[in-house]
């Protein structure tokens, strides 16, 4: 699926998703990734929710996220509960969706200035 162009060129949006693969702005990417509005971060050994952990919750919180989306590939899987629960602590709004919805959404509020971080898998 594409997606339409942005004018701020210093945003990370989304252009698409889908076969393995993300696209933001103009570079391909095929691990999963975690995506802030100006930041990216490579988790090439993060395969499946299963494989979440804690030191994932680290490396996003130091985003310093309002609100986190966990993009879980093709369907909408439910990570543990424990993993969730690091971010509701903190205070920080937790959302699990398919990636395609986790892209949108993370689109949508990027574009509302909000301090959005996604952690997409592929």
């Amino acid at each position: 699926m594409k997606f339409t162009q942005d004018s701020n060129p210093n945003l990370n949006l989304i252009r698409g998703y889908g076969d393995g693969e993300l696209r933001i702005n103009g570079v391909t990417f095929r691990s999963a990734m975690i995506v802030a509005p100006s930041s990216l971060r490579a988790e090439a050994e993060l395969i499946a929710v299963t494989d979440l952990n804690l030191g994932h919750v680290d490396r996003i919180r130091a985003f310093e996220p309002e609100l986190v989306l966990l993009g879980t590939g093709h369907r909408q899987i439910f990570p543990p509960a424990s993993f969730g629960a690091e971010f509701l602590r903190a205070g920080i709004g937790f959302e699990v969706m398919d990636t395609g919805a986790a892209c949108r959404t993370f689109n949508v509020l990027v574009s509302e200035q909000r301090r959005v971080v996604a952690l997409l898998l592929v």
